[in-house]
């Protein structure tokens, strides 16, 4: 146990180092690089790459590389877009958001695989149930991993607040913020001028200066982690299979009806960063606002991942869905939860076929992604509001049609199980 927990403490600090940044980057896009648009345009590059990473390079990479390193290597792709901000134009961001959409999804497959094969062959030795042991370590993941947003946007606040470009926001102004904002570039811009470049470097170098500590923390402390014996005796798959199995894992009906709360997860994502840290908060405050208003965010999320992971174990994941549901309204507190507990969904529910899976969730909530920022200049702030919550209605929908294909297969013989070995509503989908 104690190795284990070794292990997974090292994946979530790394990823918290290298998150730091990323999410300090990503709340700061729409309103620091908002000339002609690129910082939104570079986000919906980086997601476009990251969908076709998704579809293909996880469990080719994986299976070469092994999760450790995949994770280090995929890491190096967040360096080099922290370096890409520096001389922030066409010609570099747009370069680099295609580096780290690349390296994007094997990295979360990867993380997610690890997690999942060390919890099952925890529970395995413990005799412990292995979902629980699997939602304990997405449980502790998170609650380290979603206090980047904290630290990352409390180092862009502290930062830029040492400007002393800060004007007076007119009232003319601020009747193109919020809600129905103007759909013009005034809504980019703000009483306060850009911050000088010296304040961006110095941040900048901060952000890379983390990532760089992620991957040589991986690199020396986390251990290479090994499948279970008849996992790795399995006859080599031709490479085309390998190459097609996060297509072919849609096959399975139940990955086809997790996919609208999967994209859920990517609408909610950029409508936080791309429109209403740039609508509300930077448009009526000043840039050096978004940080404050992202720690807020981010600490409860990080508080909410503990807490439902540990309230699952007691409730089951369909009163926790059940109460989110009724939530949406306040849809930040259901992404809170869906956010710890979605990942852990996917390893319990393909547990046999788990790189593919990963894949598909990463896949699915980057088209989220690139939907919404394909749109954000195109419709109001309250309009994007709407697509949001209709979606997730949607996906809560197609959630219960999940659990009531799970509730049907026998209790001896669970659904994950009985598709995912060649049952009778599936075909094998092995790597």
């Amino acid at each position: 146990m104690e190795r284990n927990l070794k292990n997974v403490l090292v994946i979530s600090f790394g990823f918290l180092l290298l998150f730091t940044a990323y999410s300090g980057l990503q709340s700061l896009q729409s309103s620091l690089n908002a000339e002609e648009g690129l910082g939104v345009a570079s986000l919906s590059v980086l997601y476009a790459a990251l969908t076709l990473s998704s579809m293909f390079l996880p469990p080719i990479i994986i299976k070469k590389l092994g999760c450790k390193w995949t994770i280090a290597v995929s890491m190096c792709c967040y360096v080099a877009y922290s370096l890409g901000n520096f001389y922030a134009s066409w010609y570099t961001l747009i370069p680099t958001s295609m580096i780290l959409g690349l390296g994007g999804a094997p990295l979360w497959s990867a993380k997610c695989t690890y997690l999942t094969i060390a919890g099952t062959l925890y529970a395995e030795k413990a005799g412990k149930s292995a979902k629980d042991i699997i939602n304990q370590y997405f449980g502790i993941f998170f609650l380290v991993f979603q206090t980047s947003g904290v630290w990352g946007n409390l180092i862009s606040s502290l930062i830029l607040s040492q400007s002393s470009n800060q004007g007076e926001i007119s009232e003319e102004h601020l009747e193109c913020c919020g809600a129905y904002d103007c759909l013009t570039d005034t809504t980019n811009s703000t009483g306060s001028e850009r911050p000088s470049d010296s304040l961006i470097y110095t941040l900048l170098g901060v952000y890379t200066g983390d990532g760089v500590l992620a991957v040589l923390l991986v690199i020396i402390f986390l251990d290479q982690i090994k499948p279970d014996q008849a996992e790795t005796e399995k006859e080599k798959t031709p490479f085309w299979s390998t190459f097609l199995a996060t297509l072919r894992h849609l096959k399975d009906k139940r990955q086809c009806l997790l996919i609208p709360l999967t994209m859920y997860s990517g609408f909610e994502q950029a409508f936080l960063s791309g429109d209403f840290s740039k609508s509300f908060v930077t448009c009526a405050l000043g840039i050096q606002y978004v940080g404050y208003m992202m720690i807020c965010f981010a600490g409860i999320n990080s508080l909410c991942s503990l807490l439902f992971g540990k309230i699952s174990q007691f409730t089951g994941r369909k009163l926790l869905f059940a109460v989110a549901c009724c939530q949406f309204n306040l849809h930040k507190t259901c992404f809170s939860f869906l956010s710890s507990f979605l990942p852990a969904l996917y390893g319990i529910l393909f547990e046999k076929n788990k790189e593919a899976a990963f894949a598909n969730y990463r896949l699915w909530e980057s088209v989220g992604f690139v939907i919404a920022f394909a749109y954000s200049t195109k419709l109001q702030v309250y309009v994007k509001a709407c697509i949001v919550l209709s979606v997730l209605v949607l996906s809560m929908l197609t959630y219960g049609a999940v659990e009531y294909l799970e509730a049907k297969s026998s209790p001896e013989t669970p659904a994950a199980t009985k598709k995912e070995n060649g049952g009778p509503h599936s075909q094998e989908t092995h790597m």
